[in-house]
């Protein structure tokens, strides 16, 4: 029986402590009834070039594809954003799982039965704790606001219109007015206060003592789209502040990969999907009928959701408030999004007349006011994310003085440059140059010298790149950066032979793992030589970080030639020895020795003695 390290997170083999069991024989069946051209093309549309597979990438926004899935190798590799890995990495990162989970994931996909786990990890076991406890809380928050002791939060819903069967769909609750009303209600269901306090239900005082995080506040269960409740966010029924608060970042909840309502959203039958700022403007939206609405928590639109997005909807409609903080979040969200593969539209909210003064609105404001036709209508007639950007460069500018008509055309060129669609740029080049009020032909000239400067700047920073040998080969990834970069370059060599072909195994070990420069890939060559036979890539998997699964799949895409692959492996490993005996201060080797160790390698691989 072969034993996985089930957090992701390990550093250090020596260093395990909580491991996840599974039967070596196990792992090779679930590998071989996974393959990963069949798991990847169930969330990305894969077309065939050369030995490998193409695909917009699932991890960050593209419209050329970058993401290579080989079938050979069976691994993923993303040529822009770099994540790679097989194809346990592959749902851990899509469906944001633990190894074990994601391997329960795709056992049952296989319809292969899961052996009985021997231990499982401490951090999977808090995980599973953790969800438990929320949904026990969300039930008992929505308890609560059934009984007379939540008739403060029940009134202020009344107050705003949502509905019961509105509540109930999107499990509302109540916290008490108590320090420690969750807390009692949890522990007496045999939580711990440690579980309580990974789940970020309740906070430490000053005294020592626990109490309740959140207390006289409407609850609103975050469930993501498997079902379960990774979080809460909640709102005050006053004026107290803060007004908003959600669950801080746990083991079940990152607020850069959730969005509030997607598990209804992801049902609707309409063409998009609404990003609101607010969880009540989404519960509003879905009263009104518009099941399609969802938030982001309390942050910025992110590339995690974005890539959560893509699975449901093609098309994005930003619907922002239109204050300056929204106005803000939109121009951001159209950054984020420039050259994806979304279509995407802005909503613009009109002021309100009150009392001869115009307010701002949001969605919620503008539903209860206007009604849901008068939305409809607006939802319509949205506007593309560039049409937006131009309403807003042409706000800044006097377009009726010649300098506001110069700014205008600089600014609108250097924006329009960005579009990679040569139409889609004429068009608005076109569009442009009647705002300003200048010919089509002097617009146009504009765009294609900022085009130029865009292209130039890029080819200038690609150039340095090139230059600079060693930041070429450097990972990206500052903690795993080489310090012998002769040895590294070999290290790798060495892990490419054994992976290509698990026939180059010698009967012993020709290296240690300490004589390895970077202990990543000392720690990967011990897994490799380990598991020799077996399913190596579902034991990196679990070793292995997800930064660093993803520069073994961007070494293992550098050519490596199979023809002499013994000599070649002979020599990566004497130059991996020459470069740990300059390290540890061994370069004046005894030169018979040197000879016998030459002679020994030569033998051992194949070559020719000299």
């Amino acid at each position: 029986m072969w034993w996985y390290v089930a957090h992701r997170h390990a550093h250090l083999f020596s260093e395990r402590r909580n491991v996840f069991v599974f039967d070596q024989r196990f792992l090779d069946e679930l590998i071989a009834r996974s393959d990963i051209v069949d798991v990847v093309s169930g969330y990305v549309a894969l077309q065939r070039k050369g030995g490998n597979l193409f695909g917009l990438c699932p991890f960050h926004n593209e419209k050329t594809p970058s993401f290579s899935v080989s079938p050979d190798k069976q691994i993923y590799h993303c040529f822009g954003c770099k994540k790679g890995g097989g194809v346990i990495n592959f749902i851990m990162e899509i469906e944001n799982l633990t190894f074990p989970e994601a391997v329960r994931f795709l056992a049952k996909r296989a319809n292969l039965p899961v052996p009985e786990e021997e231990e499982r990890s401490d951090a999977d076991k808090l995980r599973r704790r953790v969800l438990e406890l929320n949904r026990d809380a969300a039930r008992w928050y929505y308890d609560l606001l059934c009984s007379p002791e939540g008739k403060a939060v029940q009134s202020y819903l009344d107050k705003r219109q949502i509905r019961k069967s509105i509540a109930v769909r999107f499990g509302m609750g109540a916290s008490p007015d108590r320090w420690d009303g969750l807390l009692t209600a949890m522990t007496r269901k045999g939580y711990t206060k440690q579980e309580l306090l990974a789940a970020g239900l309740v906070v430490n005082g000053k005294n020592g003592r626990l109490y309740d995080k959140f207390r006289s506040r409407l609850m609103l269960p975050v469930i993501d789209t498997r079902g379960d409740v990774v979080g809460f966010g909640s709102r005050v029924i006053d004026n107290s502040e803060p007004k908003y608060m959600n669950t801080t970042e746990t083991i079940t909840y990152s607020k850069r990969r959730i969005l509030y309502g997607l598990n209804l959203a992801k049902k609707t039958k309409r063409p998009n999907i609404i990003l609101c700022e607010g969880n009540l403007d989404v519960v509003t939206l879905h009263q009104a009928g518009f099941d399609n609405a969802v938030a982001s928590m309390g942050t910025a639109l992110t590339v995690e959701q974005t890539r959560l997005l893509s699975r449901f909807t093609k098309e994005l409609v930003l619907c922002y408030d239109n204050d300056n903080a929204g106005q803000l979040a939109t121009q951001r969200a159209l950054e984020l999004l420039s050259n994806s593969e979304f279509t995407v539209k802005v909503l613009k909210l009109p002021n309100r007349l009150v009392d001869g003064k115009y307010v701002k609105q949001d969605a919620d404001d503008f539903i209860k006011n206007h009604g849901a036709a008068a939305f409809e209508n607006l939802l319509s007639g949205s506007e593309n994310g560039v049409e937006f950007r131009m309403a807003q460069i042409a706000g800044k500018y006097d377009l009726t003085s010649d300098e506001g008509r110069i700014g205008y055309a600089g600014e609108m060129a250097e924006e329009l440059c960005k579009l990679e669609n040569a139409v889609e740029r004429d068009v608005y080049t076109n569009r442009a140059a009647q705002t300003a009020g200048l010919s089509p032909e002097a617009m146009r000239m504009e765009v294609q010298r900022a085009f130029k400067r865009r292209i130039n700047r890029d080819r200038r920073v690609q150039e340095r790149q090139e230059l600079n040998l060693s930041r070429t080969l450097q990972p990206t990834e500052r903690a795993i950066r080489y310090d012998d970069l002769r040895s590294a370059m070999a290290e790798e060599g060495v892990i490419r032979l054994l992976m290509q072909d698990d026939g180059l195994f010698p009967a012993e070990p020709p290296l240690r793992e300490e004589e390895f420069s970077s202990p990543l890939l000392g720690r990967i060559y011990s897994e490799l030589w380990r598991c020799r036979g077996g399913s190596s890539m579902a034991a990196l998997s679990a070793a292995l970080t997800p930064e660093e699964m993803s520069h073994l799949t961007t070494l293992l895409q550098k050519p490596e030639s199979a023809a002499n692959a013994h000599q070649a492996l002979t020599d990566y490993i004497r130059i991996i020895r020459e470069e740990y005996a300059k390290r540890s201060g061994r370069s004046a080797m005894d030169a018979l020795a040197a000879a016998r160790d030459t002679y020994k390698d030569k033998k051992g691989y194949g070559g020719k003695r000299t």
